[in-house]
C-alpha cells in the first residue's frame, strides 16, 4: 500500500544511505547546505517533508548523477507531501511516535506482534478497548472514545482487498485476563477465534507451561515492507515512551530472531480454540 507515511519512510531511508555512502555526517551536510543540524536529522527521521530544491541540493552534494534515481526520489518526495499523513487527526490524543508507527503499520506487508499482557490492538473489540483504556489506563473523559476510534481505524487494514499477513504470538495469560468482565471478555475471545479463521491471520498461544523464555523481556511489534529498500521496523511501547527502531539492523535482527524462536515454542494455530475454551472456563467460574 502506497501512502504518505510509506513514501516518506522510503525517502528518508534512502537519503540516510546516500549520506553514509558519501562518508558524510549530518553535521557536515548541514554546514555545506547552511542548514541547522536538526534539519538534516528531522529529514532523515521522516519527521518533516522535504521540498524539491532542498532534495536536489542534497542529491547533488551526495554525488547522485543517475537521472532515474533522481526522478524516483523526487516522486517519493512528491507523494510524501501531497498525500495526507494517516492518523494525523489523532494528534490531539496520541504522541507523534505512535501516529508515525500507525502510518508504518498501515503500509506494512507483514506484521508480527508479541503480546504478553493484553489483546493486540488490531484484534480488540470496541468494548474490550473501552474497558482497557478506562480501567487499565485510568482515562475517564472523551479520550476513551478517541482510543476506540483509533483502534477501529487501524483495523481497517484487515479488510483491505490485499491485507497484510499478520502473525500474533499471545501469552496464555492474555486469554484469561477478564478485562471488562465476563461478558466483554467472552465476546473478545469469540472475536479472536473469528479473526484467526482468516487466511492471512495467524494467532498462536505461548503456553504458561513454557516457563521462562526470551519473550518475557517484553512485547514488541515487527513490521516488514514490500519494497526491497524498505528495512524492517521494530516498535516497542512502554511507560517511559514509545520507541521506533528504523535502520537499526542490530535491533531488528535481534527481535526477528526472538520472534522466530518463540514461533517454534508456541502452540500450533489449530490449538487456539482449545486454549480459548480453557480460558472461557476460567473466567466463567
Amino acid at each position: 500500500m502506497t501512502s504518505a507515511a510509506a513514501s516518506r519512510r522510503q525517502l528518508h531511508t534512502e537519503l540516510q544511505r546516500l549520506r553514509l555512502d558519501a562518508g558524510l555526517t549530518q553535521s557536515e551536510v548541514a554546514r555545506a547546505q547552511e542548514w541547522s543540524p536538526s534539519k538534516v536529522h528531522r529529514i532523515e527521521k521522516g519527521h518533516v517533508s522535504i521540498g524539491k530544491p532542498d532534495l536536489l541540493a542534497l542529491l547533488q552534494h551526495y554525488g547522485v548523477r543517475d537521472q532515474d534515481a533522481v526522478d524516483s526520489l523526487l516522486e517519493l518526495a512528491r507523494l510524501s507531501r501531497n498525500q495526507p499523513m494517516p492518523f494525523r487527526g489523532y494528534r490531539d490524543t496520541f504522541s507523534p511516535e505512535i501516529i508515525r508507527f500507525w502510518g508504518y503499520e498501515a503500509s506494512a506487508c507483514w506484521i508480527g506482534e508479541l503480546e504478553l499482557l493484553v489483546m493486540p490492538g488490531l484484534l480488540q473489540t470496541p468494548d474490550y478497548t473501552r474497558a482497557l483504556i478506562r480501567d487499565g489506563h485510568g482515562v475517564r473523559d472523551e479520550s476513551v472514545d478517541r482510543f476506540v476510534e483509533s483502534r477501529r481505524e487501524r483495523q481497517q487494514i484487515l479488510d483491505r482487498a490485499t491485507p497484510p499477513a499478520l502473525s500474533f504470538l499471545i501469552d496464555e495469560t492474555v486469554l484469561c485476563r477478564a478485562i471488562g468482565g465476563v461478558d466483554i471478555m467472552t465476546a473478545q475471545l469469540r472475536h479472536l477465534l473469528r479473526m484467526a479463521e482468516r487466511s492471512n491471520v495467524s494467532v498462536r498461544v505461548l503456553p504458561l507451561a513454557l516457563g521462562a523464555h526470551a519473550g518475557l523481556r517484553g512485547p514488541f511489534v515487527l513490521l516488514r515492507f514490500a519494497a526491497e529498500n524498505d528495512p524492517d521496523i521494530v516498535y516497542i511501547e512502554n511507560r517511559r515512551g514509545d520507541s521506533i527502531f528504523e535502520n537499526d539492523t542490530v535491533v531488528t535482527n535481534n527481535h526477528s530472531a526472538i520472534f522466530q524462536e518463540l514461533e517454534q515454542l508456541a502452540a500450533p494455530a489449530k490449538e487456539l480454540e482449545r486454549y480459548v475454551d480453557r480460558a472461557l472456563d476460567k473466567i466463567g467460574s
